[in-house]
């Protein structure tokens, strides 16, 4: 597997991106100083090589009502039972993230609800009832004070590898 190298333009037009994922190309073609077929062709190559991993819209959970945000670390009784778990935390709405993570616990699951009782109900009713999770502790997000995509700007020699063949 070769990898495929980040530029400086690479940087460039991943930051104008994560800013905003709808800016036109040529917006971003004159800010880099190329043509609006160069950033298509490296966006493109970007996608190709799993830098880019798609676009989204974001909602703002609370537009629709979900005022509650909580993380909730979760201990397993088997910790080969992780996929197993996985698939059962996908099948419910309100679970937004999921990580195997170090520590004392083996999962850190966040979720948006819309007020405590709902919280209370998803945390009794469903995700503590899913074989393999031995406790959970809940803790709830009072503010969200930085919310961003990673910061692409200024790396020197980043290198992504995970391609088939060299894209330079």
């Amino acid at each position: 597997m070769s990898k495929y190298h980040i530029d400086q333009t690479d940087q460039k037009i991943l930051s104008f991106l994560v800013k905003n994922a709808r800016m036109p190309f040529l917006e971003i073609a004159r800010e880099c100083g190329v043509s609006g077929a160069a950033i298509h062709q490296r966006v493109k190559r970007l996608e190709a090589a799993g830098v880019i991993t798609g676009s989204r819209l974001l909602v703002k959970p609370q537009a629709l009502g979900l005022n509650i945000c909580a993380f909730i670390s979760i201990s397993l009784s088997e910790a080969d039972k992780y996929n197993e778990v996985v698939s059962h935390l996908k099948k419910i709405p309100e679970v937004v993230e999921c990580h195997f993570v170090t520590g004392k616990y083996a999962m850190l699951v966040k979720i948006y609800c819309f007020d405590n009782d709902h919280l209370m109900e998803v945390l009794l009713n469903t995700i503590q009832k899913i074989p393999y999770i031995l406790a959970t502790e809940t803790m709830i997000a009072l503010d969200e004070a930085i919310d961003r995509q990673v910061w692409v700007k200024d790396y020197q020699n980043t290198s992504f590898s995970g391609i088939d063949k060299d894209l330079d």
